[in-house]
């Protein structure tokens, strides 16, 4: 039941013009924390300039070690040691930043429609990444101890060039320690008129600082791949934006951002799933599956534009380097991607799969049982072209047999256009299941239903066929070049038809009939562990994709300036790989399920029983 605002006065007035005046200076300080990179180039610069004496030769060039300049510890693995808390930290530190993400998103959602559901949901998602942000905190210690265990020099000669930004790092994570627990533990007090215009107001700070932090954290990764502001000989010029503003800095920058809200969403997906399996009344299990269901709607918002993400950032490497990128896609690396391939698969089937389970919430979702078999056979054919390979890893005699490593009928599909192809259909196949599900429980009641239903069919229609046509001829009937350039033109498509096809579900489906009320709760105990399961693919996934990143280096801390001559400076093979990124995600759910054990102590007794009086629309 709706509230009803009091009739409003002169203090009232006051009241939120007071509010707004602080919304918008928490605005003005999220802008400005966002500008500090070049707030750091500048105070770099007027150093520079303050120093007149200071020039080039100030700074050393990068320092060429020996295997004995490595200190070693008897029987740790430095290596793995540096990489498990690595990626544990980046786990962790992808969850507490895109949490408060959209958790500011839905606390604003919560105030404009004044229901209360949003409001509790966004405060148990917050409540989950505070235990989480502790881990963060923590590991992050672990991995600056072992790096100046393990990795002196290249600490030293790190902090030599960074020393300024890691200054404003250790700044702003302070003050986004005290935004979030403000955040948190001032949730209650801070409810209503003034005091709720603040608390977004620290919302919007805390998002603005911990994603300034990413930003900072991926320069110094880059850094390595990619150095600038430095000589051949590791030498720095004193340019600390130029180090920042590397070749790499921006494409991680979109790529981490989208990914770390998809992973966010994953993670209290799984959190719902958990609280949902463990509820015992039946408010409980609607509460939790209308939470689950929001996660998986943030996921897979994330999802749909990742691989795009994905594949700017290669173009990218490859534009840098294209040694980098013929060793990342078709040389030692290049079977990782297979793994990854199958990972991306998993996801997509997980987050259908949930979808098509969650029709059983409404009574009119069977007209649109029949069409899943289909949507699901066309998922499953792109996403066996997705994971083919070129070219097989065989045995003499399999070699002998085969007639070479390259298959003539599955060989074709192994080369990235019909791949592009692949990914693309799995997208829109996805968004297909997404607007059935919407419009499942609802009956269209504009005069123009019939039209907009054969404009989205002649859409997507269009579209695929267009998709297949790029993929096919210019994938396999011209040169190299039209190959690549053929992959802008279909991702342009896709898009297009995503957003026209939302856009005209969304006024043709504005004010629409139901056709019964929704019954949340009402859904099997197998999509609650596609939750768990997508979670568990973009935490592997992750670790994947992180080894791959760091791994093309190969056998240079900064690519081509900084050898690594330690004794563990070695590619590993795919089991080894494969080994390492297993026990490092046990290791995460193993934590991860600790926090949600945590969180579910703190508060035995769910909301849930005093606010869910209506399911949601």
């Amino acid at each position: 039941m709706m509230i009803k605002p009091p009739a409003s006065n002169g203090k009232t007035r006051r009241v939120r013009k007071a509010g707004l005046v602080v919304f918008c200076l928490g605005l003005l300080l999220g802008v400005l924390a966002l500008s500090l990179p070049g707030l750091d180039s500048g105070i770099a610069h007027a150093a520079e300039l303050a120093d007149t004496g200071a020039d080039t030769a100030t700074y050393q060039p990068a320092p060429k070690l020996t295997a004995a300049d490595y200190p070693t510890i008897k029987g740790v693995n430095s290596r793995i040691a540096v990489w498990l808390a690595a990626q544990l930290h980046l786990w962790f530190a992808a969850f507490v930043l895109a949490v408060p993400i959209f958790v500011f998103i839905i606390e604003a959602i919560g105030m404009g429609t004044r229901d209360k559901r949003y409001d509790n949901m966004a405060y148990e998602f917050i409540k989950v990444s505070i235990t989480a942000y502790s881990f963060t905190a923590i590991l992050g210690g672990l991995l600056t101890f072992l790096l100046v265990l393990f990795y002196p020099h290249l600490f030293q000669y790190m902090s030599s060039i960074f020393k300024e930004s890691m200054f404003y790092y250790a700044l702003l994570f302070f003050l986004e320690s005290a935004t979030l627990y403000l955040y948190y533990y001032g949730w209650h007090w801070l409810q209503g008129g003034f005091r709720k215009w603040v608390h977004l107001s620290l919302g919007l700070l805390l998002n603005a600082v911990g994603t300034l932090l990413m930003f900072l954290a991926n320069a110094w990764v880059t850094f390595m791949m990619s150095p600038a502001g430095v000589d051949p000989a590791g030498v720095f010029s004193g340019d600390a934006w130029a180090a920042i503003h590397n070749f790499l800095w921006n494409p991680i920058n979109i790529h981490r951002v989208i990914a770390n809200i998809a992973y966010g969403g994953s993670i209290v997906g799984a959190y719902a799933a958990f609280k949902f399996l463990s509820a015992r009344k039946s408010e409980q299990r609607a509460h939790y599956d209308w939470m689950g269901y929001n996660a998986n709607f943030i996921a897979i918002s994330a999802l749909l534009p990742l691989p795009f993400a994905g594949y700017y950032l290669t173009a990218e490497i490859y534009a840098y380097s294209q040694q980098m990128g013929i060793t990342l896609m078709g040389g030692v690396f290049a079977w990782l991607f297979i793994i990854q391939a199958v990972l991306i698969g998993t996801l997509f089937l997980s987050a259908n799969y949930y979808l098509w389970c969650g029709m059983g919430r409404s009574d009119g979702a069977v007209r649109y049982h029949k069409y899943i078999k289909y949507l699901a056979i066309v998922i499953v054919g792109a996403f066996l072209v997705w994971f083919t390979p070129h070219t097989l890893v065989l045995t003499n005699e399999e070699l002998k047999a085969l007639g070479g490593p390259y298959h003539k009928y599955l060989g074709p599909l192994g080369i990235m256009p019909a791949k592009n192809t692949a990914v693309n259909i799995m997208i829109l196949f996805t968004t297909l299941s997404f607007i059935f599900y919407r419009r499942a429980n609802k009956v269209a009641t504009v005069s123009w239903a019939s039209a907009g239903n054969a404009i989205q069919i002649a859409l997507f229609t269009a579209g695929i066929l267009n998709i297949f046509f790029l993929g096919v001829y210019h994938g396999y009937f011209t040169n190299t070049v039209y190959k690549v350039a053929a992959s802008i033109p279909q991702v342009l498509t896709t898009l297009t038809i995503i957003v026209t096809s939302t856009a005209i579900d969304a006024f043709m489906y504005r004010g629409a009939k139901q056709v019964a009320p929704l019954h949340w709760g009402r859904v099997s105990d197998r999509s609650q562990y596609a939750l768990f399961l997508l979670a568990v693919a973009f935490t592997w996934l992750m670790g994947l994709m992180g080894y791959i990143r760091s791994g093309i280096r190969q056998h240079w801390h900064v690519t081509n300036v900084f050898r690594d001559a330690s004794p563990d400076a070695f590619t590993p093979g795919l089991g080894y790989a494969a080994n390492v990124v297993s026990v490092g995600t046990i290791l995460f759910m193993a934590m991860v399920i600790f926090v949600f054990w945590i969180a579910d102590v703190s508060s035995r007794k769910t909301a849930a029983d005093a606010y869910w009086k209506t399911p949601p629309a």
